[in-house]
């Protein structure tokens, strides 16, 4: 669907991936995952962010496993430092992605917000909370027992329903294909953000902005019709 479309419609709900979309915390994953597999004697690939960008963190420690040529059941002690630095890291610089903060809180206005990712559910919330912006959510969904990380739907379906709005009338925003895709597959109509896009991700994606801060996003989020902020109590 063409991006003048998505901009002639008010979503019911719009759900927001954390890592890369609200939160810049991509470099934290990088550097992350450099020191892990420095660790173990290795440097990190030149495509390994791609490669890894927006799966859930036993995933990715997974593959750092099998890069280090350390057996399968090494996978969670390799999760684990992954994890251990890259809580740290964020603690230490938590930072938003450029227009970010103004977006939640201009669409907080027109209709209930969530987030849907594949972190740790403390590592999001901190980060949201040290930038002012978790009271704006009414739920913060990740993976668990009952609900499959991204590419599955699950995260994104569970976020539409925390908003009481069906899956076909929210919004997903996202910066990753692993995540456009979960939300695709959701049934979420996808706004995706970030540097030029790969095919499959322009292929999934109704529109997409490099920023956040897009001058016609922006006049978009100020152009809808107010409903009254979903604070978090």
């Amino acid at each position: 669907m063409a991006g003048n479309s998505l901009l002639s419609w008010t979503p019911a709900a719009i759900v927001f991936d954390c890592d890369g979309t609200l939160m810049d915390s991509e470099r934290h994953w990088e550097e992350a995952r450099e020191l892990v597999l420095r660790g173990y004697g290795m440097d990190t690939p030149d495509d390994f962010g791609e490669r890894t960008k927006g799966l859930h963190f036993t995933e990715c420690g997974r593959v750092m496993t099998e890069m280090a040529g350390l057996s399968a059941g090494q996978a969670d002690q390799v999760t684990a430092q992954l994890l251990d630095h890259f809580r740290k890291l964020v603690a230490a610089a938590p930072v938003t992605i450029p227009g970010a903060s103004e977006f939640v809180r201009l669409t907080a206005d027109f209709a209930p917000l969530a987030v849907a990712s594949n972190c740790p559910r403390d590592v999001v919330e901190s980060g949201l909370a040290q930038a002012g912006l978790l009271p704006y959510f009414t739920d913060i969904v990740v993976p668990d027992a009952t609900l499959r990380p991204k590419p599955d739907p699950d995260v994104y379906l569970a976020a539409a329903r925390a908003c009481g709005a069906p899956p076909s009338v929210c919004l997903a925003v996202e910066d990753s294909y692993c995540g456009i895709l979960s939300a695709s597959r959701a049934g979420l109509r996808v706004l995706g953000v970030g540097p030029a896009p790969r095919d499959e991700e322009l292929a999934l994606a109704d529109m997409w902005v490099s920023t956040l801060a897009d001058a016609a996003l922006v006049a978009w989020a100020e152009s809808r019709e107010p409903v009254g902020a979903c604070v978090r109590i």
